[in-house]
């Protein structure tokens, strides 16, 4: 994604005591969930009016995920995703967080979804208890898919379901269709710094 700085012509110079934070998310683990909740807690007193997400992910940690999920959640400034690369796994989830009309992929962005996956070892009880936690956590996400997307809670679910719980890739068009991605293109952010006069 590209910042555009269009600058009035009758500044010779400029600086800004802040500059709008855009993100972006490669990895899901305890690290990238730090950074970016940092991130979106400094985004909200910059002045800018939207947050721009910026995924090009393999996936990773699902607890990771909900992290970042709650700090999109709790912002008060919108939150836009774009998809540059892949979207994968935690990627897609993410991706539908962006504000309806706010969720972009790139022409030749991939993205997947897929359920959650989760390996255990140990006693027999305790693998049995990983096993509920992670159908649980399955449950959860793919319901908040559906519902981001405007579907019933069970769509994604049963999409999968259909496909034999095969991985389902899809491309920025098939993604704008089913409404996961609003537009198949990437965004601009542009920042005007501009000098106005007024007579009274």
């Amino acid at each position: 994604m590209n910042t555009i700085y269009k600058v009035s012509p009758l500044l010779t110079k400029y600086e800004l005591r802040s500059y709008p934070v855009t993100i972006r998310v490669n990895k899901f683990d305890e690290d990238s969930a730090k950074t970016f909740c940092q991130k979106m807690s400094e985004a909200q007193s910059t002045g800018q009016n939207v947050v721009p997400v910026i995924i090009d992910s393999y996936g990773g940690e699902v607890y990771s995920l909900l992290t970042m999920i709650d700090a999109i959640k709790s912002s008060r400034v919108p939150v836009a995703t774009i998809v540059q690369g892949k979207a994968m796994s935690c990627g897609a989830v993410l991706l539908s967080f962006g504000a309806e009309g706010m969720r972009f992929a790139g022409p030749n962005a991939t993205i997947m979804i897929h359920e959650v996956a989760g390996g255990s070892f140990g006693r027999a009880d305790d693998i049995k208890v990983d096993a509920k936690q992670i159908e649980k956590l399955n449950d959860k996400i793919l319901s908040m898919i559906s519902t981001n997307i405007g579907r019933i809670s069970g769509y994604i679910k049963e999409v999968i379901h259909e496909k034999n719980h095969a991985d389902w890739f899809l491309d920025a068009e098939e993604a704008r269709i089913i409404n996961l991605v609003n537009f198949a293109r990437v965004p601009e952010l542009s920042l005007t710094v501009d000098v106005k006069y007024k007579f009274e």
